[in-house]
Formats: structure tokens, sequence, C-alpha cells
């Protein structure tokens, strides 16, 4: 078994050589509702127990606010496993999460249309 500083199972030809459902335990419900734009951040608390070296990786990239999409990211691990891994650190206290706050309606025409313009000025 790995120790918590181990980074993840990985060989250069293969990838990664542990399935992602492996890393949550096979659990694909988070026990909190977090929105890939949820900001988490470490408490500082030491977490109880053994938790694996993802966890600690996770914990390692939330020394200031971070999104859970950014974490995933990361971690290279599919969103809902990142979303379990981070509701088990809040559920032992050494995250804090916060919903995202969305000061203007993502779904609005003139914010749309920026984000295209600024995404064919990149091509």
């Amino acid at each position: 078994m790995a120790a918590a500083g181990d980074g993840p199972w990985l060989d250069g030809a293969a990838g990664r050589l542990v399935r992602p459902f492996t890393v949550s335990n096979g659990r694909t419900e988070p026990s909190i509702a977090f929105d890939l734009m949820s900001q988490v951040m470490a408490t500082g608390a030491t977490p109880l127990g053994y938790l694996g070296p993802e966890h600690a990786q996770a914990l390692d990239l939330c020394r200031a606010p971070v999104s859970v999409a950014e974490i995933a990211a990361h971690l290279k691990l599919p969103a809902v496993v990142t979303k379990v891994l981070l509701s088990d650190l809040v559920d032992c206290g050494a995250l804090t999460a916060k919903p995202p706050a969305f000061h203007h309606n993502p779904t609005d025409r003139s914010l749309l249309e920026a984000v295209l313009d600024g995404l064919r000025r990149q091509l």
C-alpha cells in the first residue's frame, strides 16, 4: 500500500495503473453537493485516520481557495471521483467548501457573446 505522500500510480507508457473509482473505494456519490465551481480551502486541521495519496494531494492543492474543477484537472481524475475525495476531506474537517457566487446570469446572452468573441480572438 502506498504512503500518504506518494504520487498517483502512473506508468509513462500505460498511464494510471489504478482505476479512478478505486481511489474513491468505488463510491460515486459525495456526501456533500459540490458544483464544479465550488471553492474549497484547507482549514489547517490534520485529518484523523488514513487517507489515500490522492486525498493528500488534493489537500495540498487547497492551501488557497481553489475550484473543484481545478483540483480534478491537477489530480487527473474524473470530477465525480474528485468530489468524493473532497467530501471526505470536508467530513473530517480538513477542508471548507463554499458554493460559487454568481453575480450574473451565467446564461446571459451578452456574457456568452463576450466569451465567444474571446475564443475567436484566440484562434
